[in-house]
């Protein structure tokens, strides 16, 4: 693949994903069809990938694109934005903009961090989504007033923690169908994003979490029940 064929299937694959946006996230649909999207771009981000020879893929430049929470205190996407960057192939790191809020930043090959992304977005509506239907349910109901800011949290908590798992899972599926293909490219793509991470020279440290935090255990579970129903499942199908 030349460069000028290269170029013209990034954009569009940034198009389709750009397209893919604007039905979902833009037009508020449900978080079933924003997931259903995301399996599909997932699906042509593979295909992209596979479509790409070892020399191309250790030629290309390695990028960042952030994602602003709008958001000074921790959220729960911090417990699936690791899973998210390792199913894109992506680093990411959280610092905090010019406002003091916090936002992710992912460093990757430009394919990858646009749907690390773009799959953030999908699960940051789905689980507000999720814990809004959480909400009018009898159970939630049940929670005296004092208590119900706990079991918000513990209910996306525990929707956060069913979608990483599962990310993980659905992660290690892809990657044994690429290399049944016969191809290394799971190898040469982290060899490429390794090597140019650390050229950045970050000085990140890592996060202890704050220790333990209370959760409310029924809503905790309600969260990984409707994680666990989300119809994820992107990857490509056969490798040809």
């Amino acid at each position: 693949m030349d460069q000028s064929t290269h170029l013209a299937a990034l954009d569009k694959l940034k198009a389709r994903i750009q397209a893919l946006r604007a039905k979902t996230i833009a037009n508020g649909c449900t978080e079933d069809v924003a997931l259903s999207a995301a399996a599909k771009v997932a699906e042509l981000l593979d295909r992209y990938d596979l479509s790409l020879t070892d020399v191309e893929m250790r030629e290309a430049p390695c990028e960042r694109r952030t994602f602003e929470t709008h958001r000074k205190k921790r959220i729960p996407l911090d417990d699936c934005i690791g899973a998210i960057a390792h199913f894109c192939d992506c680093r990411v790191w959280r610092e905090k903009n010019p406002m003091g809020e916090s936002r992710y930043v992912f460093f990757g090959l430009r394919s990858d961090i646009e749907v690390a992304h773009y799959l953030t977005e999908l699960v940051d509506t789905a689980v507000r989504s999720e814990t809004g239907r959480f909400k009018t349910t009898a159970e939630y109901q049940k929670f005296r007033h004092n208590e119900r800011h706990l079991a918000n949290a513990s209910f996306a908590l525990g929707m956060v923690a069913s979608i990483a798992d599962k990310l993980s899972v659905l992660k290690a599926e892809r990657d044994q169908v690429i290399q049944n293909s016969g191809r290394a490219l799971v190898t040469v793509k982290a060899a490429v994003v390794d090597t140019e991470f650390e050229k950045l020279d970050l000085k990140l440290r890592t996060s202890r979490g704050g220790g333990s935090r209370m959760v409310s255990m029924s809503a905790y579970e309600a969260g990984g029940a409707a994680g666990a129903s989300l119809p994820i499942h992107p990857g490509v199908k056969k490798a040809n």
